[in-house]
C-alpha cells in the first residue's frame, strides 16, 4: 500500500492556491475602492458562504471518500449523468481553464512593465506554464513542495506588504481619506459578489484526498484554514491600502495591487508587488493542472472523458490531462492578454460558471441526506437543510448581482447561456451513445465508488454496454 504523502499543511497550501489569484488581487483593490474599509464586512460574509459550501464538499468527500473525480462523482450519484456532464466540463474544466489563461495574462502584463525585455507580454505566460507542466508531470510530491513554497511565500508576501501600510512605515506618501465610502447596508450586500471571487477555489484540497493522511479531519480542517487566512491577510491588505492609495484610484486601476505596491515603497514596492503576481499565477495554475487533471481522471473512470485522460506516467501522473490543461490555458492566456476589459468580462464569466456548480454541490448534499438519512458520515454539515440553503440562496443572490452595469451583467448571462446550451447537446449525445445510461437517472453510489476499479469498464465493454 502506498504511503500517503500529503498533511494538513499541504491541503492548506492547495486550498489557497487557486484562492489566492492575480485576478483576486485586481478584485480586492477594486472591492476596496468602492466601499473602502466596509469592503471587509463584504469579505467576511462571502467568505462565511464559501465556508459553508466548503463544509458540503467536506461531507460529500466522507460519503464518497478517496474519489478522483470529486465534485464529478457527487452530482452522478446524486443527479444523474446530463447535470454532471454540463457542469464539470462547463462549470469546472471551462471555468477552470479559462481564470487561469486571464491569471497568466494579468501576470504577463504585470511583469512587462517590471522588466521592460524586447520580447511579447506573452512571452513570460509561456515561460511559467512550461515550469509548471514540467512540476506536474513529476508527480505529487513535486506538486507538493512547488505548491507549499510558493503558497507561503505568497501569504507572507501579502501580509508584510499590508502591515507595512497599515502602521505606516512606508516609503511612499501617506494619503488623508475616509476610511468608509458609500456606507449603506445595500451597498455593503451588493459588493459580496465582487467579494466572492476572492474565495473560490478551495475545493481543490478534495481531488488529493487520496493521497492525504487523517483526510477526514485535515481535509475540511485545512480548507476551512485556508479561507480564514485569506479572509485576514486580504483585510491587512484593505487597511494598509487606505494608507497609501487612495480609493478612486484603486477603483479604476486594472492593476490596483501594482499601483499599491508603487505608492507604498516606490519602484522596490512596485518590484515585490510583481513577486507577489508571479507567486500567485504560479499557485493558482499549479493547482489548476494538478486538480483538473486529476478530476479528468475521475471522469474517465466514469467514461465520461476519452479514455486517453486516464492514461499515467512512471509518476503515476495523468500525463495527457496535464498537457491538455496547459495547452488549454496557454489558448486562452493568448486571447485575453493585453485587454483589461476582456480580462474582466471573463472573469466574470469563469465566476458565473463556478458558482453554478457550488449551488450544485449543496443540491447534491440535499439530495444524499433525503435518499441516504443513515449512511455513515464521518463529517456532517450541522443544521440539517439550513445551512445548504442558505449557501444556495446566497449564490444566487450573487449572480443576481454579478455585475452593477446592466449591459455587461446580461453579456455574462448570454455568454454562459450559450455556452451551457452547447454542453447540453454534446453530453446528452456523449451519454447516449457512449455511456448508453438514462440522462437524468442517478447512479447507485456504489456503482459510482465500482467506477475507481480499472476492471468496472472493461467489464462493461465486454457486455457491450458502452464503447
Amino acid at each position: 500500500m502506498d504511503e500517503k504523502k500529503l498533511g494538513l499543511r499541504d491541503v492548506v497550501a492547495v486550498s489557497v492556491g487557486l484562492v489566492i489569484a492575480t485576478s483576486s488581487l485586481v478584485s480586492l483593490g477594486q472591492g476596496a475602492g468602492r466601499i473602502g474599509e466596509l469592503f471587509i464586512v463584504a469579505m467576511i460574509i462571502a467568505c462565511v458562504f464559501n465556508m459553508i459550501t466548503m463544509a458540503t464538499m467536506a461531507e460529500l468527500n466522507a460519503l464518497m471518500p478517496n474519489t478522483t473525480g470529486g465534485l464529478a462523482q457527487y452530482t452522478l450519484a446524486g443527479i444523474g449523468p446530463l447535470p454532471t456532464m454540463v457542469l464539470m466540463v462547463g462549470g469546472y474544466f471551462a471555468s477552470n481553464i479559462l481564470s487561469s489563461g486571464v491569471e497568466a495574462s494579468i501576470f504577463a502584463y504585470a511583469m512587462g512593465e517590471v522588466i521592460p525585455l524586447p520580447l511579447p507580454n506573452y512571452f513570460w505566460t509561456l515561460l511559467i506554464s512550461v515550469v509548471i507542466l514540467i512540476a506536474n508531470l513529476r508527480g505529487v510530491d513535486m506538486f507538493a513542495k512547488i505548491q507549499n513554497l510558493v503558497c507561503y511565500l505568497l501569504l507572507g508576501s501579502m501580509l508584510i506588504m499590508g502591515l507595512i501600510g497599515v502602521f505606516g512605515l512606508g516609503t511612499g506618501a501617506a494619503v488623508r481619506q475616509p476610511a468608509v465610502m458609500n456606507a449603506t447596508p445595500k451597498n455593503v450586500i451588493a459588493m459580496t459578489a465582487t467579494a466572492f471571487w476572492l474565495f473560490i477555489g478551495a475545493e481543490y484540497a478534495i481531488p488529493i484526498s487520496k493521497d492525504v493522511r487523517n483526510a477526514k479531519r485535515n481535509v475540511p480542517l485545512g480548507m476551512f484554514l485556508g479561507l480564514g487566512l485569506i479572509c485576514l491577510v486580504q483585510s491587512i491588505m484593505v487597511l494598509g491600502f487606505h494608507r497609501y492609495t487612495k480609493w478612486p484610484d484603486l477603483m479604476n486601476s486594472a492593476a490596483p495591487h501594482m499601483l499599491y505596491g508603487s505608492n507604498l515603497l516606490g519602484m522596490p514596492g512596485k518590484i515585490w508587488m510583481a513577486f507577489v503576481a508571479a507567486l500567485a499565477v504560479i499557485s493558482s495554475q499549479n493547482s489548476s493542472v494538478q486538480a483538473l487533471s486529476a478530476i479528468a481522471q475521475g471522469m474517465t473512470k466514469m467514461n465520461m472523458m476519452p479514455q486517453c485522460f486516464g492514461k499515467t506516467n512512471r509518476y503515476k501522473v495523468p500525463h495527457v490531462g496535464v498537457w491538455f490543461v496547459t495547452i488549454a490555458i496557454l489558448v486562452c492566456g493568448y486571447i485575453s492578454q493585453d485587454s483589461s476589459e476582456r480580462i474582466s468580462f471573463l472573469i466574470q464569466v469563469g465566476s458565473v460558471f463556478w458558482m453554478l456548480s457550488y449551488i450544485v454541490a449543496h443540491i447534491d448534499l440535499l439530495v444524499f441526506r433525503k435518499r441516504l438519512p443513515h449512511a455513515p458520515r464521518n463529517f456532517k454539515v450541522p443544521g440539517g437543510p439550513v445551512l445548504p440553503l442558505i449557501g444556495i440562496s446566497g449564490i444566487v443572490y450573487m449572480i443576481c448581482n454579478i455585475s452593477t452595469d446592466f449591459h455587461t451583467r446580461m453579456m455574462i448571462y448570454l455568454a454562459t447561456g450559450v455556452t451551457f446550451a452547447a454542453l447540453s447537446v454534446w453530453s446528452v449525445l456523449w451519454i447516449k451513445l457512449r455511456m448508453k445510461m438514462p440522462l437524468m437517472k442517478p447512479v447507485p453510489i456504489n456503482k459510482v465508488l465500482a467506477m475507481e476499479n480499472s476492471m468496472f469498464y472493461k467489464v462493461r465493454r465486454n457486455k457491450g454496454l458502452c464503447r
